[in-house]
């Protein structure tokens, strides 16, 4: 099979669309609004040697690509692209601050909300072979919301799709990261072949295939240090604190993979301004804010917006974007643009799927493409 396609949405600086461009896709269009984040996803792929998308680059709205000239101009793109003989598919993750329970909570009817419907609904319109989605826990756990999770579900089988979704934590993936996110994946009924037994796809997309870690043995409670004094600029052994093979897990783990104090962002952090930052003990990450992390241990969800400000292990100071985007499980060489702003940086990296959790979701579903599409 050829590499298949796929048309990307929400795509912000790229950290999902990562794990699929190394496993083999060819992400052929990029749309992203907010256009800082845009252009970080041109200077990583720049830095890194991946090629510009056949289709480029957009910063329009989504709903722009529903209906007019716009939507005439997108859908002839996926035409074309359909003419390659390659699998043609959508990947996104829509903003979910109105399903997080940290956020909005505004549900299906807040600005970004809406968008989860508005990626249905292109769907639906241009009738990709697959598509990949990815959001918030709240989606899947919130009544209320889950109740319009499912009625999106139920729209894409009714046009045709089989469907399979998961709630995934990063830390299964091998990521440094406490953080459930849901993914689903679907594909048309009509581009399966006849080793998919009926309507489902249950017994045919392997989600273990690529998750190496026990969720629940490893996030079970005693089997991570606890708090202690916070000391600027102390050392410390991982034997003291965790059995070996955890290593790989913690945050300091993470710190030296990427060697963050060389990397080119590693300066790009915020000034202390408060007391704070050499008061809270290392690993007291009890409270929304001002948590501290503990270098033995994985970090709690990457999210550095709405005040949430988490600490240095052991300098007084915030984090800085190189040791964020190593907690994101982020290559080495994936850097940001220095001109980018400390807030916009911040706002990505919290957005974005780790890249163990991209890197895994592809493979898994590069398995299933492979095995079973036709």
């Amino acid at each position: 099979m050829s590499n298949p396609i796929l048309f990307s949405f929400f795509s912000g600086s790229g950290f999902l669309d990562l794990g699929f461009e190394t496993s083999g896709f060819n992400v052929a269009f990029v749309n992203e609004y907010h256009t800082p984040f845009l252009e970080a996803y041109k200077y990583s792929r720049d830095q890194m040697g991946i090629p510009a998308p056949q289709f480029g680059y957009s910063n329009l709205s989504i709903e722009e690509f529903l209906s007019g000239p716009q939507g005439d101009e997108f859908s002839s793109m996926v035409e074309v692209a359909r003419q390659s003989g390659s699998l043609v598919g959508f990947i996104g993750g829509p903003p979910c601050p109105d399903f997080s329970v940290g956020g909005k909570n505004k549900g299906k009817d807040g600005e970004n909300g809406k968008l989860t419907k508005t990626y249905v609904e292109l769907i639906l319109k241009d009738q990709p072979d697959y598509f990949i989605f990815e959001n918030v826990k709240g989606l899947w756990r919130t009544k209320r919301h889950r109740e319009f999770y499912d009625e999106m579900k139920e729209r894409l089988v009714a046009d045709g799709y089989i469907i399979t979704d998961r709630l995934t934590n990063a830390i299964e993936y091998g990521a440094p990261q406490d953080r459930d996110r849901i993914l689903m994946f679907g594909i048309k009924s009509n581009k399966v072949n006849s080793r998919v037994d009926g309507n489902s796809l249950e017994d045919c997309f392997d989600w273990m295939s690529n998750i190496v870690v026990d969720r629940e043995a490893v996030l079970k409670k005693g089997t991570w240090p606890e708090e202690e004094p916070f000391r600027e600029g102390s050392v410390t052994d991982f034997s003291a604190y965790i059995a070996p093979e955890l290593k790989p897990l913690t945050v300091q783990y993470w710190f030296d993979k990427n060697d963050v104090d060389s990397h080119p962002n590693a300066t790009k952090y915020f000034q202390p301004k408060s007391n704070k930052f050499g008061l809270i003990k290392e690993g007291d990450d009890s409270k929304k804010s001002f948590k501290r992390l503990h270098r033995w241990r994985y970090s709690p969800t990457a999210a550095y917006g709405n005040n949430e400000v988490h600490l240095h292990p052991y300098k007084a100071r915030r984090l800085s974007a190189a040791e964020a985007l190593a907690i994101q499980s982020l290559p080495a060489n994936f850097h940001f643009p220095q001109k980018m702003t400390l807030s916009d940086m911040f706002k990505t990296i919290g957005n974005g799927v780790p890249f163990l959790v991209s890197l895994g979701l592809a493979k898994t579903v590069a398995k299933f493409l492979n095995s079973y599409a036709d």
